[in-house]
């Protein structure tokens, strides 16, 4: 149950490297240059934007910047009125307690 699931390797061809050809005889080397490794080529579909998708991206990108900071300016309006209701409260039972200290 708690076992990790790996997706599947790629299943792509080791890439071929193709070492130049050179015109003149090379002078002798001890060694040949070592040749940095090639990363494998992902097999998976790359994402293409259109100029009607970029667009429609951009629209729903406004549409959840608007929505979200609806959310936010009505969550910041009910605090707003909560704090007052709470003042207001607190005036009119303080104006009560100090009536019936009088009598």
């Amino acid at each position: 149950m708690f076992t990790p699931k790996y997706p599947p390797p790629d299943t792509a061809p080791p890439p071929t490297v193709i070492q130049p050809q050179t015109a003149t005889p090379a002078p002798a080397q001890a060694a040949p240059a070592p040749v940095a490794p090639v990363a494998p080529v992902s097999n998976r579909p790359t994402v293409q934007l259109t100029p009607g998708s970029a667009l429609a991206l951009a629209a729903g990108g406004g549409a959840v910047v608007l929505v979200v900071g609806a959310v936010l300016v009505s969550l910041l309006l009910a605090v707003a009125i909560t704090g007052m209701s709470v003042a207001v409260v607190a005036v009119v039972l303080r104006s009560l307690l100090n009536q019936q200290k009088g009598h």
